[in-house]
């Protein structure tokens, strides 16, 4: 079997597949400035739902010129739009104006990260969407569970961005998550190889959420110095900063992150002397230059598992291939296949055999 064999046929059915109508339960969860039409389609159509990060686009007619864009690389095929919910009420006016977009032009699968989406939901279920809310704690996932949405995902410790204040780890949440939530979730957080979409699965999870794994896509738009660097990024090289603010994130450890991390020791408390190495758009200049020290650039644990720059396909189907021989190896530990193999033995030793 090929890839485009392994792509184009399911190898697991879930309520998360289901629920987008795709064909694999791995989605491609919003990367402020780099999940573009371009990519999220490439996602679509290797199988997986991807999400177009509208905050990327603050001017609404470029927004909906992206959103047509994707609709003819998928054919016509449904995607998503990720809306993150600031904390500060002022960044979220332009919500209800992305909303009006999207939903004019036909978008219905959201990703809301953030705060709770509870003030958003009826106009988007008015517009006949369905809402897939990240959060980083079962907690948090709870609220938004009750308030409406149409699944959850929920991300460990081990995810770029932000890991929240409990920094508990993925295989924990997961666990969590299936003892509580009703809806179905997705989990994320240093995610990147089939074994762990299997292990997932297994946890009671219906599908999981890839970020920084995949930011060395072809696809995606950044810079090749930045994809190199993601290719030399092992599963320790990213820190925490933030956490003084109450606004943890995970990113990759470069000079501004470490600048960062020096004025929290020395216990600053301006933010005014943090906005230089912050700001949202130093991280876009260090995508389009590949200056990678600039930015506080989110990056997961899950960077270990990029080893080339290639298609998303590509990646996908890599994915795919190793969660297949992960599910035979648990047909393999079955008790009746050890008994079968016990007598196989036992049959060649009787004959001489070894």
């Amino acid at each position: 079997m090929n890839d485009a064999a392994i792509l184009g046929r399911p190898l697991f059915d879930t309520p998360i597949t289901r629920l987008f109508g795709i064909r694999h339960p791995i989605l491609c969860g919003g990367l402020m400035w780099l999940a573009d039409a371009r990519y999220v389609a490439a996602a679509v159509n290797a199988g997986g739902m991807g999400f177009i990060t509208a905050r990327t686009f603050p001017d609404l007619d470029v927004f909906r010129d992206e959103l047509r864009r994707c609709a003819e690389l998928t054919q016509g095929k449904p995607f998503g739009v990720n809306l993150f919910i600031s904390g500060r009420p002022e960044e979220n006016a332009v919500l209800d104006r992305y909303i009006d977009v999207l939903a004019e032009e036909g978008v219905r699968f959201i990703e809301t990260a953030g705060n709770t989406p509870e003030a958003y939901l009826p106009r988007l279920k008015q517009a006949g969407c369905k809402v897939i809310h990240k959060v980083s704690a079962v907690r948090h996932g709870l609220r938004a569970e009750k308030a409406g949405v149409d699944a959850l995902a929920i991300v460990g410790q081990e995810c770029g961005g932000h890991p929240g204040l409990q920094f508990v780890g993925t295989m924990v949440q997961g666990a969590l998550a299936a003892r509580q939530f009703r809806v179905p979730f997705a989990l994320g957080g240093g995610i990147g190889c089939g074994q762990q979409l299997v292990a997932a699965l297994g946890l009671g999870a219906d599908a999981v959420v890839l970020g920084s794994r995949m930011t060395v896509a072809t696809e995606i738009w950044a810079h090749e110095d930045y994809k190199r660097k993601v290719l030399e990024t092992g599963e320790g090289d990213s820190r925490l900063v933030m956490a003084s603010f109450r606004n943890t994130y995970r990113c990759l450890d470069n000079a501004a992150a470490r600048a960062v991390a020096e004025l929290e020791a020395a216990g600053e408390r301006d933010f005014a002397r943090y906005l230089p190495h912050v700001r949202g758009t130093n991280a876009k200049a260090a995508y389009t230059t590949g200056d990678w020290e600039q930015g506080i650039l989110s990056m997961g644990q899950s960077a270990a598992f990029a080893d080339a720059i290639k298609p998303v396909a590509e990646i996908f189907a890599e994915i795919l291939w190793d969660a297949t021989a992960a599910r035979d190896r648990f047909d393999g530990l079955r008790p009746q296949a050890a008994a079968a193999d016990t007598a196989a033995i036992a049959s060649s030793a009787a004959a001489g055999g070894r």
